[in-house]
């Protein structure tokens, strides 16, 4: 049998929503045990956020594969002392709980530091501990606004938010892998370091593009539908009957080529006006005239075929309903068959496994389903050391 990558590390999640599931279910992909500690009062309330997958939510589904779930009221004590034996035999500790709510239970980095030395805690809030505003309250979509994310999505004067949750699944991404780098460095060296991640520097880290390019040029990138602020032709092209197909052309070799191989209007090279990339990303709107007329009249068959002989990158602007069906995931491998409380179902092959190794046959657990397993476990372990 195939040894997985995390196989011999215990990680307990105190966690709820996206985040911190996030990063423990990637954590549980490679193989690692997750314990997920969930309040006895209705668990993490993503449990709800929808009954649409056979009567469970679609979030919990994909974020909680390969857990398993133990309830304990962390203000009881002999919950509380429960709590602490797990985290004794654990080697990471996530949780996207408040930093307020964490101190007051004795479960910030420093308080666990002290009692469980080896201990990787890897804490998730909305801003930066050492920052101005450490408890302030943030949720995604809060996120995207502060860091003018919202001002770069839609069209101009029409902010909006991303269709996904993308502050909180930078976090879960940051705390994945600040986790696997402290595990790293605690093999090699012994000492267990903690990491914390911010909504807000997470999603930054993300705005550095046009965070540099708008402190450097002075110009603020205006939000372009689906366009890009700095290159030309990009985006949406109309075609014959009507829909439309993502272009995106890098480089002059592949301008040159749309004008001739896929457009035939070699005329559109003499003019000046769009000689370069920056000459074209200036004269955006005569370049979106010209090209609207020009491909209105090709089908997309046709349009297609001669994107791919020009070696032009391009896609089909698809629905979510259609992703399902995609030729890519099409290919078994892109699946995992798994169990949840309601029924097994398909949901979708980890990326990015060393050697394509993860846990197969992860589920999804009910509210507690293993509470009496974990707490039978514990008791036979003082039994031993008794």
């Amino acid at each position: 049998m195939s040894t997985l990558p995390l196989e011999d590390i215990t990680v307990v999640g105190l966690e709820q929503a996206v985040a911190a599931p996030l990063a423990t279910r990637r954590l549980a992909d490679l193989g690692a045990r997750i314990i997920k500690v969930e309040h006895p009062d209705g668990g993490d309330f993503a449990r709800a956020y929808d009954d649409v997958v056979g009567g469970q939510s679609s979030v919990f589904v994909w974020l909680n594969r390969g857990k398993e779930s133990v309830q304990l009221d962390l203000k009881n004590d002999a919950d509380r002392a429960a709590f602490e034996e797990v985290l004794a035999a654990a080697d990471v500790f996530v949780a996207n709980l408040s930093p307020r709510a964490l101190v007051d239970l004795g479960l910030d980095s420093e308080a666990l530091c002290a009692r469980h030395p080896g201990l990787i805690v890897c804490t998730i809030s909305g801003y930066a501990p050492d920052g101005p505003q450490p408890g302030k309250k943030a949720y995604d979509a809060l996120i995207q606004a502060e860091v003018g994310l919202m001002a770069l999505t839609g069209w101009p004067d029409s902010p909006a938010k991303t269709g996904i949750s993308v502050a909180d699944i930078a976090a879960g991404s940051f705390a994945y892998s600040g986790v696997l780098a402290a595990l790293r460095h605690r093999d090699r060296t012994g000492e267990a370091l903690p990491v914390h991640v911010p909504l807000f520097g997470a999603l930054t880290e993300w705005m550095a593009y046009p965070l540099y390019y708008t402190a450097h040029s002075g110009r603020t990138p205006a939000p372009m539908g689906t366009a890009h602020p700095t290159i030309a032709p990009y985006g949406a092209v109309p075609t014959a009957e009507g829909r439309h197909v993502m272009i995106a052309v890098q480089n002059e070799g592949e301008w040159r080529r749309l004008c001739t191989e896929v457009l035939d209007i070699p005329e559109l090279l003499d003019d000046a006006r769009l000689s370069s990339n920056a000459l074209r990303v200036a004269h955006r709107a005569k370049l979106d005239e010209l090209l609207e007329r020009a491909f209105r009249t090709l089908p997309e068959a046709v349009l297609v075929e001669r994107l791919e002989a020009a070696r032009i990158a391009w896609a089909r602007l698809n629905h979510v309903a259609d992703l399902e069906h995609h030729p890519e995931l099409a290919v078994p491998a892109r699946w995992l068959d798994t169990r949840t409380p309601a029924g097994p179902i398909r949901t979708l092959t980890p990326v990015a496994a060393p050697g394509g190794r993860v846990a197969r046959g992860g589920a999804v657990p009910a509210l507690g389903q293993h509470t009496a397993s974990v707490l039978a476990e514990l008791a036979a372990r003082r039994k031993e050391t008794a």
